[in-house]
């Protein structure tokens, strides 16, 4: 059997190579800044360079990349061991296994068939007219969302199909030219639904904890958002968010077909199809609840601080149980390509977030932000206002949220605490646009190709959907969002 060699991609490769050297040999070092801790930037420079590009699936470039960083010794300099330890470092983040862990417990739903259940059960209880049908599918996206931190496998491996299969009920297909009966305004609300619920919960999506972890770190441990704290400070906003959006698409795109009884009645039937609830779905049911309990911090609530249970902990008594009474098997495990992918990209870009911190290059580099804003003349306000809005609208050019958020986030909080931007609140905004964001392009996360791919509509409707939700939901953050946490004693 011949086997063709899978090379990089040539062009995204030299431009993250010629990036690297670059910055390494070409750019002067800045003053303040050491020698070593500017080549780490140059190689945090390519990776990020090689991630948008694509040069290589990104598991692989973060071995390059962990590769690079204990080869040249730029963490440890004339320290071959500590370097190598340093490389290393990333695989022992507790929220990173907390990510890769609740990804594998979330394949129960695939396998059981109860997240598709939970899908066309909210399709059977809203369905009458076109909105309920889009009311159902933003529920069904909301309930799975805690224990799904792949927002890809949520909005485009369990609601999309969901999706087509009410849309196909209604003869609207783009191959038809029929997707504007029903077809092209339901994707677009499934894929509007998906930045909101990433933003809900730190579980949701997996630069969720990353940005905690930025948090953390910038402020020496002094803020460390929990699960529960994330969740209450995402509610109300986002509440408001979900029952915006299908009005506003409704509006903006109005479908053909208002009235849709052959929903309920399609939902009907494959609910009849996947027959009574089996054992091994409710197990998972019984799972899921006993993990959002435990994130939530009910124990502790109820029974003090010694009850307490770390959200790691959590994810792996959950991903335990779920093996102890097969409801997951070692084989799934081991297929779950995603999670293992996530532990490799996600130990490399911490580990380099965290050095370039400790080498004090995230310091420099928000400190020349903060004098160039400073010297503009703003307040605190206007001052993180110009920031939020300026990491919100980069995401146009970024196709990865977690290389937005490596890349971007660590300095630009840096920069608006300098500013005089209350930390807390400054935290949530940014690390609620690192979600929100994924609403603009039909690149921005993993889910938009899956369901921009399926033709339902044009590039400039997704676009101008895009843009029109991304300045109602930060209006929404900014003012609902505020007050909220005012509410809460957050502020």
């Amino acid at each position: 059997m011949q086997h063709n060699l899978v090379l990089p991609r040539p062009l995204p490769s030299a431009i993250a190579i010629g990036l690297t050297l670059l910055i390494w040999f070409v750019i002067p070092v800045p003053e303040g800044v050491k020698p070593n801790a500017w080549q780490l930037l140059a190689l945090f420079i390519g990776t990020i360079a090689a991630i948008i590009g694509k040069a290589m699936p990104i598991g692989s470039i973060s071995v390059v990349a962990i590769a690079l960083v204990a080869i040249t010794g730029v963490t440890s300099p004339g320290k071959s061991a500590n370097a190598l330890n340093d490389a290393l470092s990333g695989f022992s983040n507790s929220l990173i296994w907390l990510i890769v862990i609740a990804v594998l417990v979330s394949l129960s739903l695939n396998k059981t068939g109860l997240g598709t259940r939970i899908g066309y059960y909210f399709i059977k209880l809203f369905g009458k007219r076109t909105l309920g049908v889009a009311y159902g599918l933003v529920a069904a996206e909301l309930v799975i969302a805690p224990v799904t931190p792949s927002n890809t496998a949520r909005g485009g491996g369990i609601i999309h199909p969901i999706m087509r299969s009410v849309a196909d009920s209604f003869g609207s297909a783009p191959e038809k030219g029929t997707q504007g009966r029903i077809g092209r305004y339901l994707a677009l609300v499934n894929y509007q639904a998906n930045p909101i619920t990433s933003t809900m919960f730190i579980t949701a999506t997996a630069p969720n904890p990353l940005c905690v972890e930025l948090i953390a770190k910038a402020t020496n441990l002094n803020i460390q958002i929990t699960w529960g704290q994330w969740a209450l400070a995402a509610l109300l906003p986002c509440a408001v968010m979900l029952l915006l959006m299908p009005l506003i698409l409704y509006y903006l795109y109005p479908p053909e077909i208002k009235e849709t009884p052959a929903a309920r009645e399609m939902a009907e039937a494959e609910l009849g199809k996947l027959g009574p609830m089996k054992l091994t779905e409710k197990i998972t049911i019984g799972v899921l609840l006993g993990m959002l309990c435990l994130w939530a911090g009910v124990p502790e609530w109820l029974l003090g601080k010694a009850y307490a249970v770390n959200p790691t902990t959590t994810a792996i008594l959950g991903l335990a149980v779920l093996l102890l009474t097969g409801v997951l098997e070692w084989e799934d495990i081991l297929k779950a390509k995603s999670a293992w992918d996530t532990l490799m990209w996600f130990a490399a870009l911490v580990m380099m977030a965290t050095f370039l911190g400790k080498l004090g290059v995230i310091g420099w580099f928000s400190k020349s932000m903060e004098l160039g804003i400073s010297g503009m003349g703003f307040g605190w306000m206007a001052s993180t206002a110009l920031l939020v809005l300026v990491y919100f609208y980069a995401h146009y050019f970024f196709a990865s949220t977690t290389a937005h958020v490596t890349a971007m986030f660590a300095a630009f909080f840096a920069a608006g605490v300098a500013l005089g931007a209350p930390p807390l609140l400054l935290g949530l905004l940014l690390s609620f646009s690192s979600s929100l964001n994924m609403s603009l392009t039909h690149y921005a996360t993993g889910t938009a190709p899956i369901i921009f791919g399926s033709g339902y509509t044009t590039l400039n409707e997704w676009w101008f959907a895009g843009f029109v939700m991304s300045v109602i939901n930060i209006l929404i953050m900014v003012v609902v969002g505020a007050v909220w946490w005012q509410v809460l004693g957050y502020l």
